[in-house]
């Protein structure tokens, strides 16, 4: 197959490149239409309890969604002039054909807060609006109350909110993306040299990201596709594109530095880089598949989404760069791939330094191990404490409206409020005492009671505490085990979040295995060994362990949250781990296939462990460590923002990035092989004899 595509590439590269820029067209034409098909919904798990509960109470109760309005600042709010804005306000709001019930904030008790400094004005929207109405619904009653005439008007809350925390989650990737571009084109440059050569990564990234959207398209027309795959899409696209063209590029100036021709270059890198490309990309393919696993439209459009990003990004780099390397090749420099000279009467070859740290964790294997693995296990510690939530407007700024409307009423209410309820319906049927049993529970701060209309009972449980806090969850799972087998149904956020984590409890396992079946799998192909998959598990848990381990002490616990904008939250967003593990996982299978495959070329000419291990890192760390510079560069861009998920984020990849191409790969990778010895190529006879039939074989190989 690869011989294939090295021939085409080489033969016809015109022909090649008009196909792939077709492919950009239509990508970018009909795949970029799944922005309009998008869900922002996280939390839900179809076929759950309180999914399905939610939906029998919007069949049951005639109200809707409700957003808030909060007016605080300058003095007391019943003096006359605000009184008169507040009665415009909310006579305004109330001839909004999709409004069911203004209360006034001046009639109701608990609006006015107790200090008499801030008041507020929720809007109850009518029940079963389609979406196009709730939004219509939505804008126009916010628009009406932020025209207050007060020193400080925030609207949010319900869609409203939803609707502010997406925004600004993409605002901040697109304030990252603009920041980072220009310092990863100036990166480039100095890697490569030139301003061809500089641009084929770019090349790759963009055709990549255009053929998975088109993918993605396809996909949402069958299932829901959630708004974070979108960013699986470009963060993955771009960091797989930048590591296997930087591979194959590396890989092409060294051919060219041995006085092949470009289309000879094209062929032999192609088949040594290429079948680490299309090992690298197969292995990330499979092992992000477990996601499928997961009901959630969340999980799994990540796992679609990744998929579709690393199969196209691999492509790209098998096909069109090679393309583009036949084409142009000719005016890419040979010079800065493999460099040799003579520093102080002594030769030196290119990758020295990358020799010198090979050499010194392979004779110090043990020490290495136990110094950089203790260090990993340290900083991962925090992560066994990790906790996920929804979260509120506490992931925005202070100067974002919903944030606003979050600490003016923490600031003038009671604790209790704005905290969004439990809700349990007692459906008919149910003992006549059950409502009163599950009102009477410890954790309750405020209660409602109504009758639906076919009788059933609705409460409206307040927890104490935040909304996915553990009074919250504790008093849902409370509820569940007083109500036994009675019809009594629960829902609301701190239930989906119940439900969610249940989701991950279950389905985790056959997730888990599918990772470490495709993982040995491809990497026993790969290798011939049983050995370097359970090793490369085993380092690879460590970076990610470590990285997220930080990220829980940082935005969990809150040591320093504040240098980086944020705080700590008790908790991290729902989001942020997942994509972190999915990403760095992805990177991390590179760089792992990057230096394996060189170490393998050197243990099938020499045979000996000891060389192969410096070799393979003298030839492959100047790529890996480009590789980790670049990517460092654009996640670093997304803690410049300030919403606490996409901060979480940019923190926890840029670590694990640099953690896995360095600590791991230049120091615990060679420590390893070097201590395992020529048993790190071990397999027992019977898959020693299958390799040999149907793994990848070079013109020797050890046993």
């Amino acid at each position: 197959m690869l011989a294939t595509f090295a021939r085409t590439a080489t033969r016809r590269p015109l022909t090649v490149i008009a196909v792939w820029l077709c492919l950009l067209v239509l990508g970018l034409g009909f795949g970029t239409r799944v922005f309009g098909d998008l869900t922002s919904t996280v939390e839900d798990v179809p076929g759950s309890e309180s999914v399905v509960a939610d939906e029998l109470l919007d069949d049951l109760d005639p109200s809707g969604a409700t957003i808030t309005a909060v007016a605080s600042g300058g003095g007391d709010v019943d003096r006359p002039p605000l009184r008169a804005e507040i009665d415009r306000a909310v006579a305004a709001v109330r001839t909004l054909p999709g409004v069911a019930e203004v209360p006034h904030p001046y009639d109701r008790h608990g609006l006015v807060a107790h200090d008499n400094r801030a008041l507020l004005i929720p809007v109850t929207l009518k029940g079963g609006l389609d979406d196009d109405a709730e939004d219509d619904t939505v804008g126009a009653a916010a628009g009406l109350l932020r025209e207050i005439d007060a020193a400080d008007v925030a609207v949010s809350g319900g869609p409203l909110l939803g609707e502010q925390l997406g925004t600004r989650a993409q605002e901040d990737v697109a304030q990252a993306e603009l920041i980072t571009l220009p310092a990863v084109l100036l990166v480039l440059l100095l890697i490569f040299g030139g301003l061809r050569a500089a641009g084929l990564p770019l090349l790759v990234t963009v055709s990549g990201v255009a053929g998975a959207f088109l993918i993605l398209y396809g996909f949402s027309l069958l299932t829901d596709i959630s708004v974070y795959a979108v960013q699986i899409v470009s963060m993955l696209g771009l960091g797989l594109a930048v590591d296997y063209a930087l591979l194959m590029v590396v890989r092409f100036r060294e051919e060219r530095a041995r006085a092949l021709d470009v289309a000879g270059a094209v062929r032999a890198t192609v088949a040594h880089a290429g079948r680490t490309v299309l090992f690298s990309g197969l292995t990330v393919a499979i092992c992000l598949s477990g996601l499928l696993w997961f009901p959630s439209p969340f999980l799994r459009s990540m796992g679609l989404a990744a998929g579709a990003v690393v199969v196209v990004d691999m492509l790209a780099a098998l096909t069109l760069l090679p393309a583009l390397l036949a084409r142009f090749g000719g005016k890419i420099s040979a010079a800065g791939a493999v460099r040799a000279g003579r520093r102080g009467g002594r030769e030196v070859r290119d990758g020295e330094v990358f020799a010198r740290v090979g050499r010194f964790a392979a004779r110090r294997a043990v020490a290495v191990l136990v110094v950089a693995g203790s260090a990993l296990v340290v900083l991962a510690v925090p992560a066994f404490g990790m906790r996920i939530g929804i979260g509120d407007a506490r992931q925005l700024p202070h100067d974002t409206e919903a944030r606003r409307l979050y600490d003016t009423v923490r600031e003038h209410y009671p604790p209790e409020a704005g905290t969004d309820p439990v809700s349990v319906l007692v459906r008919p049927g149910a003992p006549a005492d059950c409502a009163r049993r599950i009102g009477a529970l410890p954790g309750i701060a405020a209660s409602e009671r109504r009758v639906l209309r076919d009788g059933t009972v609705l409460l409206a449980l307040t927890p104490k505490g935040p909304v996915d806090g553990p009074a919250a969850t504790g008093l849902v799972e409370r509820i569940r085990d007083v109500r036994g087998a009675e019809p009594v149904q629960v829902t609301g956020n701190a239930a989906r979040l119940v439900d969610f984590r249940s989701m991950l409890a279950e389905r985790a396992p056959w997730a888990v295995l599918t990772v470490l079946a495709g993982l040995f799998t491809l990497l026993f192909a790969f290798t011939g060994s049983v050995l370097i998959p359970l090793r490369t598990l085993a380092t690879t848990l460590l970076s990610l362990g470590a990285a997220l381990g930080v990220v829980t002490w940082v935005f969990q616990h809150g040591h320093g949250a504040s240098l980086l904008g944020g705080e700590g939250l008790g908790a991290l967003s729902l989001t942020a781990p997942p994509l972190i593990v999915a990403i760095a996982f992805g990177l991390a299978m590179d760089y792992e296939l990057f230096i394996l495959s060189r170490m393998r070329e050197s243990w099938t000419e020499t045979g000996d462990h000891r060389t192969a291990v410096v070799e393979g890192l003298r030839r492959s760390g100047r790529v890996v460590s480009c590789a980790a510079l670049l990517l460092a560069v654009v996640f670093a861009g997304f803690m410049t923002g300030g919403f606490s998920p996409i901060l979480q984020i940019g923190l926890g990849l840029t670590l694990a990035v640099l953690i896995d191409a360095t600590v791991v790969r230049m120091f615990l990778v060679p420590a390893s092989m070097a201590l395992l010895g020529s048993r790190a190529w071990w397999a027992p006879g019977p898959l020693r004899r299958l390799h040999g039939r149907h793994g990848v074989t070079t013109a020797r190989n050890r046993p």
